[in-house]
């Protein structure tokens, strides 16, 4: 664009302003480096505009009309072309708006995350908008520069969109780990005021050295895939048929009566067996995790140290070798559990008889 194509105002002096086409921008550049002398400048109320030369801030103004003239504005000789005579300004000139921007959208996947419930791992994504304002103008187009080589406002909005995308990704896996939240919860909107708070936090902390705040988040919502969310559903829904029925004692007698029905109507639905030994293996896996003991011949009823619950005697079976809670039926094969003895003073496995093959003890009858 040449001088030709700037408008002229009444007394014949040539204006330079921000297009109306562009007054959404959050930065605009003006496209032409060559400003005549005494040109009006007009400022909006919520802009100022930013003259730079060579990669360096110069000076700004402030909202209102102004008429660009190095004998009255000092920082403009700095601006003058040797070549022209001084007709002529060379700078790159911006209008940054200072208001703040609103429904600034963004979006993309976050990645796998392993719900603490199920252990599965879950692709999740991320979408919705934020609001944004400029409160140092002269650090954010000092910035920009550098970064993108243009100062353009795509590539303003594309980088921080970005930035706010990193982040999400950043801190939400972390707060998933840390806090063992359930991931249907997390895309149930029940912690949405969590993640908001810890995302804005550190994207501000990013995005401070360019002179930028990011002051909201709107329309926030994590999602996964409709199948994945299925499979959770089911797999919590199976969980839930154990502890209605009375935990780890009821699981084995709703599994074995499950057995004998479906063997005798040739098959059937096998949901609650599976059910049952999805959620012996989730109590289990919680139990193992509060701290829960080893001790394979040791039962306690009582509460466990870290209040996780308390803990249960498992043992082997002898048909699959699945190590299951101590009991009459074998969770995962369905067989009966055989009672093992040992001797109570050298701990050798005792056989039938009266007395302990290894050291000769006297068994209990």
């Amino acid at each position: 664009m040449g001088l030709k194509d700037f408008l002229k105002d009444g007394a014949g002096n040539l204006v330079v302003a921000r297009p109306d086409e562009h007054k959404s921008d959050v930065v605009y550049k003006h496209p032409d480096q060559t400003i005549p002398d005494e040109a009006r400048l007009t400022v909006d109320a919520d802009e100022v505009a930013l003259f730079f030369r060579d990669g360096e801030f110069v000076g700004q103004f402030e909202a209102g009309r102004h008429v660009l003239d190095s004998d009255n504005i000092p920082f403009l000789s700095q601006l003058v072309d040797r070549v022209t005579d001084g007709e002529l300004f060379q700078a790159e000139l911006y209008f940054v708006t200072t208001r703040e921007f609103t429904g600034l959208k963004f979006g993309g996947p976050v990645g796998k995350l392993r719900d603490p419930e199920s252990g599965l791992a879950i692709e999740m994504m991320v979408h919705g908008s934020f609001s944004l304002r400029v409160d140092e103008p002269r650090t954010l187009i000092g910035d920009m520069t550098g970064l993108s080589g243009s100062g353009e406002d795509d590539d303003f909005t594309a980088w921080f969109k970005e930035q706010v995308l990193k982040t999400i990704r950043d801190d939400l896996a972390e707060l998933v780990v840390k806090r063992d939240w359930p991931l249907l919860d997390v895309t149930s909107g029940a912690y949405t005021e969590e993640i908001e708070e810890t995302v804005l936090a550190g994207v501000g902390d990013h995005c401070e050295d360019y002179g930028i705040e990011i002051v909201r988040l709107g329309n926030f919502n994590v999602a996964i895939d409709r199948d994945d969310e299925e499979r959770l559903e089911e797999l919590y829904d199976k969980a839930a048929h154990v502890d209605l029925a009375g935990g780890m004692e009821g699981y084995e007698q709703m599994a074995k009566a499950d057995m004998m029905r479906n063997a005798g109507e040739g098959g059937g639905d096998s949901s609650l067996t599976e059910g049952a030994g999805l959620g012996a293996g989730m109590a289990m896996g919680r139990e193992m995790a509060d701290g829960g003991s080893d001790d394979r011949n040791t039962s306690s009823s009582e509460p466990s140290p870290s209040g996780g619950g308390p803990r249960f005697e498992t043992t082997i079976c002898s048909s699959c070798e699945s190590e299951v809670v101590d009991g009459n039926y074998c969770f995962a094969c369905g067989d009966e559990l055989q009672s093992v003895a040992y001797c109570p003073s050298c701990g050798t496995e005792a056989s039938s008889g009266n007395y302990c093959i290894e050291c000769g003890t006297e068994l209990d009858a």
